[in-house]
């Protein structure tokens, strides 16, 4: 069975640039530049920023979900979120491996969600490959955190500022660093 080229790029294959069926994927980025050009170049009421949300990812946002630009993204498509989320201006979603985003997760500015990488080898290395983010309910990206490739973020757990987090986080704590270690637990009472 061939599958769908997005179906490819998002399970994690390697994607050459090579790749016959590449321009697609740049037509859907270049989909999405429009779409955040426009969110980002005037003002919009809250309805009107879930409105163009819910266009660049194809799915109708709750009414509680917020948003204040700029946002960036390269693909918008691949993005899930839940009820009660914000999301605070000059955040990067590179969603081509697929983010989720359960009820009532905050993110602070400039939070970097990137599923996206490069193959090691210099041979390859203009080519990719994505693996998904998952931000469990409750969770809270600090400012300028940055969350790696494949990475789950734990229910309620916090990611403190310009973090990087490069393994799952589990329910219920705080990370901090480069790259990013339990600092303490919370208590979820």
């Amino acid at each position: 069975m061939i599958k769908d080229f997005f179906d490819r790029d998002r399970s994690g294959e390697v994607i050459s640039i090579q790749d016959p069926e590449f321009p697609k994927m740049a037509l859907a980025i270049e989909r999405a530049q429009k779409i955040i050009s426009e969110l980002n170049n005037t003002y919009h009421t809250k309805e009107e920023v879930q409105s163009t949300f819910s266009e660049l990812t194809g799915e109708q946002v709750h009414e509680s979900f917020e948003l204040l630009p700029p946002f960036y993204t390269d693909y918008g498509q691949n993005i899930r979120v839940g009820k009660d989320v914000f999301i605070n201006q000059g955040c990067t979603f590179m969603d081509r491996g697929g983010i989720t985003i359960e009820d009532k997760v905050l993110f602070a500015p400039k939070v970097n969600l990137v599923t996206t990488n490069h193959p090691i080898s210099p041979e390859e290395r203009r080519s990719t490959y994505n693996k998904p983010i998952h931000i469990k309910s409750g969770a809270w990206i600090g400012i300028n955190a940055t969350i790696m490739p494949g990475v789950t973020i734990g229910r309620n757990s916090i990611v403190s500022a310009g973090a990087v987090v490069t393994k799952d986080v589990e329910d219920n704590v705080i990370v901090a660093g480069v790259p990013a270690k339990v600092i303490k637990e919370i208590d979820s009472k």
